[in-house]
């Protein structure tokens, strides 16, 4: 680990042990930085040091050696029982175990006798659960994602391994050197040495030209983690028509993560919060503040939180989070978010998880440090708890209407000049005005469904064909008229119009 974060790291573990917490999980696949972050811990406490596995039993990690009969967990909770020096029990994909009742009771004993003692057990795994009697004795620690030095380190070990085998050449810039340390920001070390790795062997060298393979490696790791969806920088292209009072917000609240900000001990701006009518431009405006700022953009689908586990829909929120803040300064997107505080049948009807999520939400929302700008979307107003829409919450909570006549011109525009259509031969007058209460999803849609209808018919595309697709579509603002109106009652006085 780099100096900062395995200092802070041994601090907070050496105080959980100091303050007699004689069971800590940690959930990560790093069990090697979790074994040399613990050993540390040990060392400097002047504490044994013990590992635990199936395949080998309890080792001593002074010389390695295998206890005898300590194979199995009963056998090995008997043996840690017995001794009476203090130390740290590292405990490796454990949790299974207890579902013996010999073994949770045994645990249960000895959890009880480190109570008054220094010693701790460290339950590690990709996910571990314990029964209740054990879960209240023991305390979860959540392992920082690898910082910049750790990166470093990394990124040399590869590069000296491959020249052991390889000819190597290293063709990186400072500047591209920074580059490759922030895309591999996020990333566990057993990713990064892959990557990095992968990189090198391809052609022989790590350069410039690997930065796009690393951001794209990146993408698919974040995407298979099933939380997040990742919106590089380079590919980020989305613009956003109107919308004027928000873009002039943002251009003043981005001058709070300058310097010039810190020297007036300003803290950058934590998010804002747009809400309004489906399909109006709520998620191209979080993909164009990412662009505009020169920041990677983060999805995070409040839906997918939520775990028929218990105890996995917080974790899932907590992975989503550290991720986020590893790869600071970013954009956060939280897409209808009211999906991920409030279930259809309200935020207590899942027996608080929802209340404890939004909870945590709130907290971390309120004292973050790092630089995650939060854009939160919102479609239903009534799912989300009034907590989220006091002052002070987010930074600013702006409305999105249907869009005006103008509007409406510059989106068919828009959408005709994505499929190769020359708006100039339409009469887009007429369009306008018949789309009078369409969002700007549903004039897409029009765009499209006419020019189906022109390849099944073999007919040019015109004004008649895309009217035609317009009488075909209700709109929301007729299906769900009374929904619309009470939302902008809702929003008058209280949320900044966009525009």
């Amino acid at each position: 680990m780099d100096d900062r974060t395995l200092s802070t790291s041994v601090h907070e573990l050496k105080t959980l042990i100091l303050s007699y917490h004689p069971v800590i999980v940690i959930e990560t696949v790093e069990e090697e930085r979790v074994r040399k972050l613990l050993q540390s811990v040990a060392t400097n406490l002047e504490m044994r040091f013990f590992e635990w596995t199936l395949t080998r039993g309890l080792t001593r990690s002074e010389d390695n050696k295998s206890l005898t009969k300590t194979d199995f967990p009963l056998q090995m909770l008997e043996h840690v029982e017995s001794l009476t020096v203090d130390a740290v029990y590292v405990l490796k994909d454990f949790s299974q175990h207890l579902s013996e009742p010999s073994v949770a009771r045994k645990m249960r004993e000895v959890a009880q006798r480190f109570l008054g003692r220094r010693s701790s057990m460290v339950v590690v795994g990709e996910s571990v659960k314990l029964p209740d009697e054990i879960e209240h004795k023991s305390i979860h620690y959540t392992l920082r994602l690898p910082g910049p030095d750790e990166i470093k380190g990394v990124i040399r070990n590869v590069i000296a391994s491959l020249r052991g085998k390889h000819p190597v050449a290293v063709e990186l810039s400072g500047s591209d050197f920074q580059e490759l340390l922030r895309d591999l920001s996020g990333m566990t070390l057993n990713q990064a040495r892959q990557i990095v790795a992968y990189c090198i062997l391809e052609d022989g060298k790590l350069s410039g030209s690997d930065l796009k393979n690393v951001v794209e490696r990146k993408a698919q790791v974040i995407r298979e983690g099933g939380l997040l969806e990742y919106f590089p920088v380079e590919d980020n292209r989305y613009e956003l028509g109107g919308f004027d009072r928000l873009k002039e917000w943002l251009e003043r609240a981005r001058t709070g993560f300058s310097k010039e900000a810190q020297k007036f001990n300003l803290n950058p701006p934590k998010g804002i919060l747009i809400v309004g009518v489906q399909g109006c431009g709520k998620s191209l405006a979080a993909k164009t503040i990412a662009r505009e700022w020169r920041l990677p953009l983060l999805k995070l689908d409040a839906g997918r939180l939520f775990d028929k586990y218990i105890g996995e829909s917080e974790k899932n929120f907590r992975t989503a989070i550290s991720l986020a803040e590893s790869m600071a300064p970013a954009v956060l997107w939280i897409d209808e978010i009211e999906k991920g505080m409030a279930p259809s049948g309200g935020i207590e009807s899942d027996g608080g998880l929802s209340r404890h999520l939004f909870g945590s939400f709130l907290t971390w929302l309120q004292e973050k440090k790092d630089e995650v700008f939060v854009v939160a979307t919102a479609n239903d107003l009534s799912m989300l708890p009034p907590e989220l829409l006091r002052k002070g919450r987010f930074d600013e909570i702006f409305f999105v209407d249907l869009p005006n006549a103008q509007e409406r011109e510059s989106i068919f525009k828009i959408h005709l000049e994505l499929r190769n259509q020359d708006g100039r031969s339409l009469d887009l007058s007429r369009l306008v005005k018949a789309t009078d209460g369409f969002s700007g999803a549903e004039i897409e849609q029009v765009v499209i469904a006419s020019l189906y209808t022109a390849l099944h018919r073999k007919a040019t595309p015109g004004t008649e064909l895309i009217l035609e697709s317009v009488r075909e579509t209700v709109p929301l603002s007729v299906s769900r008229r009374e929904d619309i109106d009470e939302l902008r009652s809702m929003a008058e006085g209280r949320f900044v119009p966009v525009k």
